[in-house]
């Protein structure tokens, strides 16, 4: 039965379908998957198992009777614990959040996961509040790699990113501020998307503001598209989301590429990349054009924007804390309470010239885009490192932002982005390739990926099988 666990959304749904699995069995396996290796990784903050149990049962009538209520019926699913859910406490990784208080509502993309059908079983890990790339936090410690567990899992969605790549669940649902939901993806070679911004309704409004996004992470593009049909449904408490879209994401999935303009950016200009991921990437990049794509290596030609990002960012997480009791605040990560601090002393006239450049990024990337269909880029110039660090023992780096240059840009511009996993280190952790396309393009982003998924197989973390 463990070996349920392996199994994409798509797959298990087709045995449903088929009446050879049930929801049951499904769920009972990512369960066991959970006991088996969460304690590894430390991917979830909560599970609950009796409430998932009776969620597949009802599954599992649904389909004896021929009558699903959704698209992912009885599917097990993860929440990362940013996100509302009712019935269960989101404590968004802080001791300053209190537990004990009414639970009855959750975020869009909770709520349409349940009219889905989804079988909820828990909720994962993040670093306090989301705001840095690696998973760790005061509340409940470091969340580990699936594929070396004294790795970052990365973040901000870390537990989502290690709970999928070990079958504790096929699907899971991220946020993603700067990258992290294709960070956590590209160490943890799954797939994870960033949408469109407004693509995916969200609920409550993110302090960060328009750089935080939702989206799925997946072992598979198709099951990624899948879930996109469900996030994407209306939802009438976010005022920025755009109108759902009227074809299904998996419908052309698996069409071709040939023709597909493709700019490939080994280094957006200024990056530094490891030499073994840039030859996972550069392979990658070959895969495509093999596929029929015509690649052109070429930058999109804009300065690194971090200093600006930072700006917006740290006033998020300024805007964080700011509601929490200041006699509270040294039980914070001390690193958040830092760039909080500095984040509300930003002056409004700050604010503004940071989003003058956010404006000017997406100026000149809307242009890029009238030439290329894609631009492909590695999602991190390095592989995973020691888990429980922000950045690299001996890096000489400060902040999370120095080592994902390729990632936050595009939350700066709300362009979709997605991370295919393309290839291992040296050490053996994997390697995610990029691509990033036009706002509203998300369909084609995910083709893209899709084709590349088909042509280069990706494997599973040894401590599935170390552990048995």
């Amino acid at each position: 039965m463990d070996d349920l666990a392996d199994l994409s959304a798509t797959a298990l749904l087709d045995a449903f379908r088929a009446k050879t699995v049930s929801p049951v069995e499904a769920t009972k396996a990512a369960l066991e998957r959970i006991a088996r290796l969460d304690d590894a990784v430390n991917a979830f903050c909560l599970v609950d198992e009796e409430l998932a149990l009776a969620e597949a049962r009802k599954s599992e009538d649904r389909w004896q009777s021929g009558s699903p209520i959704g698209v992912l019926d009885g599917v097990p699913t993860s929440i990362k614990d940013l996100l509302l859910t009712r019935g269960w406490p989101t404590l968004r990784g802080s001791r300053l959040t209190d537990a004990d208080q009414a639970w009855d509502e959750d975020a869009p993309s909770v709520a349409r996961l349940r009219e889905a059908g989804a079988v909820l079983i828990g909720k994962t890990t993040s670093p306090e509040f989301g705001w840095k790339g690696v998973t760790d936090n005061p509340l409940t410690g470091n969340t580990g790699n699936a594929w070396n567990e004294t790795k970052t899992s990365g973040g901000s969605s870390g537990g989502s990113a290690s709970a999928v790549a070990l079958g504790m669940g096929a699907l899971s649902v991220g946020t993603d501020g700067g990258g992290s939901v294709r960070i956590p993806a590209a160490f943890s070679g799954i797939v994870g998307l960033k949408p469109t911004y407004g693509a995916i309704p969200i609920y409550p409004t993110s302090p960060f503001g328009t750089l935080s996004h939702a989206g799925p992470m997946t072992r598979t593009v198709e099951d990624a598209a899948l879930m996109m049909d469900v996030l994407t449904e209306f939802d009438s408490r976010d005022w920025s989301a755009m109108k759902p879209p009227s074809q299904s994401f998996t419908s052309g999935l698996h069409d071709s590429i040939a023709g597909l303009r493709i700019a490939y950016s080994r280094d957006l200009g200024y990056a530094a990349v490891d030499p073994d991921v840039a030859a996972s990437v550069d392979a990658a990049v070959h895969v495509l054009a093999s596929l029929g794509a015509i690649v052109e290596e070429v930058d999109p030609g804009f300065d690194d924007p971090r200093e600006a990002y930072h700006v917006l960012w740290f006033a998020g997480a300024g805007k964080v804390i700011e509601s929490y009791d200041r006699a509270r605040w040294n039980e914070l990560d001390p690193a958040l309470l830092e760039v909080a601090t500095i984040g509300r002393g930003t002056s409004a006239m700050d604010y503004l010239a940071a989003n003058q450049v956010r404006a000017d990024l997406g100026l000149k990337m809307g242009a890029f885009h009238e030439k290329y269909d894609l631009l492909a880029t590695p999602t991190l110039p390095i592989g995973a490192f020691d888990v429980g660090q922000e950045v690299p023992t001996g890096s000489g780096m400060t902040r999370w932002t120095e080592w994902t240059p390729f990632t936050y840009p595009f939350n700066l511009t709300q362009q979709p982005a997605i991370s295919v996993p393309c290839g291992l280190t040296a050490d053996g952790l994997p390697i995610g390739l990029q691509l990033v396309g036009p706002r509203h393009s998300d369909a084609l982003v995910l083709r893209a990926a899709a084709a590349y998924e088909n042509a280069v197989p990706f494997g599973r973390p040894p401590l599935i099988s170390s552990s048995r």
